[in-house]
């Protein structure tokens, strides 16, 4: 009887220790390595946000934010890899605008459905230059003479169907423009593109203003308009597109972080309040700053109403243009 209740008290302890066992929290997180996946390459500007990002990341998580490029197919390895990485939180990445693009043109099925979205780090908007010595003062100078002249202007600013090829035509169409009627000529960039401008080769450039920076300063070119709901800090004296044609149009090249879908939102909760001290931080500002970034903050409920409707107007774009498969 003895050796019954002795049996009977020993299970009961250890079903206590099973119980008590399992409603122990879980160690906190992060409590190990995180790997940031840059779908571009080394050196350009977004691994260079990326790696700013991390370095400040690391210092508040205590944790090392491993920051890996995978290139190829236009974006689509890196993006891929994102998202179907486990959702467990220690693998991130930064996404940028060809998520919303490259399945239009049929490179990919993936799209911004595929990501958990955790912040809204930076935004370039678009922006329209001429050379110093055009007649076009205004962009409403410039729109109606291409309105009344089909076919006659030439620009430029990135490959066919890039995002400034995308923000020019999103701004014929919102004034009742057709999109295909100023002829594209693809770039390997804006600066062969500002260059082209400068020597008399294009009528017009479409592309960000730190991009412009250098021919703007050496008085070469002049930028008409601004592609934003808000003028810009660095160049107050050009008008948005609101204010200049009446018209709701805006473009940004913006660059995110996310993690796969799925991630747990304690998890992602955590991140966002992470990547908030990031941007408030005056090393990020600072270094936005310097590089003419375009510092823009959005939370994970923000950054998912953007993403829907980006990909909303990109996809509207590329059909006009003629491009979406």
């Amino acid at each position: 009887m003895r050796q019954g209740w002795k049996a009977w008290a020993g299970g009961l302890a250890a079903l206590a220790l099973m119980v008590t066992g399992s409603a122990m929290p879980a160690a906190a997180f992060p409590e190990r390595p995180i790997t940031l996946i840059v779908p571009w390459a080394a050196g350009g500007g977004t691994d260079a946000v990326a790696r700013m990002v991390a370095g400040l990341l690391e210092k508040d998580f205590g944790q090392p934010i491993n920051v890996v490029n995978r290139t190829g197919g236009s974006g689509v390895i890196g993006h891929q890899a994102i998202a179907t990485a486990k959702p467990d939180g220690y693998t991130i990445g930064l996404i940028t605008l060809e998520i919303n693009m490259m399945h239009w043109v049929g490179l990919t099925d993936l799209d911004y459905k595929g990501f958990t979205p955790l912040a809204l780090m930076n935004t370039d908007p678009a922006a329209i230059h001429v050379r110093t010595d055009s007649k076009y003062k205004t962009i409403s100078e410039l729109l109606d003479d291409i309105k009344a002249n089909p076919n006659k202007f030439k620009a430029s600013g990135t490959g066919q169907g890039g995002s400034w090829h995308l923000a020019l035509g999103g701004l014929l169409k919102s004034k009742g423009i057709d999109p295909k009627s100023v002829g594209w000529v693809p770039s390997t960039g804006a600066a062969t593109a500002l260059t082209d401008l400068a020597s008399g080769g294009i009528d017009f450039v479409s592309c960000s203003l730190p991009e412009a920076e250098g021919l703007t300063k050496a008085g070469r070119v002049r930028t008409l308009v601004y592609m934003d709901s808000k003028r810009s800090k660095v160049a107050p004296d050009i008008p948005t597109v609101k204010e200049a044609t009446g018209s709701d149009w805006t473009m940004v090249l913006w660059r995110a972080m996310a993690a796969p879908k799925g991630l747990p939102a304690d998890i992602t909760a955590k991140y966002e309040a992470a990547f908030k001290k990031v941007y408030d931080s005056k090393e990020y500002q600072d270094f936005m700053n310097n590089r003419g970034f375009g510092a823009v903050w959005g939370g994970s409920a923000e950054l998912g109403t953007f993403l829907a409707k980006n990909d909303k107007e990109l996809g509207e774009s590329l059909k006009d243009l003629g491009l979406a498969k």
